[in-house]
């Protein structure tokens, strides 16, 4: 049945926590789509928030830098320092991700203040995206969750990447499956019990 493709029971309970802050930056309009993974990512990460941009004649508020963290944006900007190669810090790190289209994304440092000067990171090369829900507008391009995942995996540790990647590839299969009307086959992704699930915090 339908229910089945909820992955509601999936997401992490108790949220994992971080010492890395995920700051999600998303635009107005992929905020309401229901394809959108990056919101996804917030909800299963406890030191997580999320602020809405976009809407017309409303600037986004100033974003504000502790100067008791090291902040660090996530985009693929030419420049950009892979994110592996970042030297450890005794500040806990603030990842702020922009969520949108590549267009729209590729667009936050400049129109949200406070942003310009924070540094760029980048993502090592790694696997292709496995998110065949949307067409990716660059080859190498990831769903925002992957990058997520992948940035959470350097700074926190692979466990956090791979609990991450098992909502994430369930909420793809489940919404593939609702699309085609497949819903009386078994679940392959992402079920409490399975070990990929298991290697997740407990």
């Amino acid at each position: 049945m339908f229910g089945e493709m909820c992955i509601c029971a999936l997401i992490p309970s108790p949220r994992i926590e971080t010492r890395t802050r995920l700051v999600l930056v998303i635009h107005r309009i992929e905020e309401r789509k229901p394809t959108n993974t990056g919101r996804l990512a917030t909800e299963c990460l406890a030191n997580s928030s999320v602020v809405v941009r976009g809407h017309e004649g409303a600037p986004t508020p100033r974003f504000e830098i502790d100067p008791a963290t090291r902040p660090l944006f996530l985009f693929p900007y030419e420049g950009a320092t892979p994110l592996d190669r970042i030297e450890p810090s005794d500040r806990p790190t603030v990842l702020i991700v922009p969520d949108g289209n590549w267009r729209q994304a590729s667009k936050v440092r400049k129109r949200v203040a406070g942003l310009a000067d924070v540094p760029c990171v980048t993502l090592p090369a790694g696997e292709p995206s496995e998110y065949a829900i949307r067409t990716e507008a660059h080859d190498t391009g990831l769903a925002t969750m992957e990058a997520i995942a992948r940035a959470m995996g350097l700074l926190e540790g692979n466990h956090v990447r791979v609990a991450l990647e098992a909502v994430f590839r369930a909420m793809v299969e489940r919404t593939l499956r609702a699309r085609r009307g497949v819903v009386d086959l078994p679940l392959r992704a992402g079920r409490p019990d399975t070990p990929e699930r298991r290697h997740g915090p407990q």
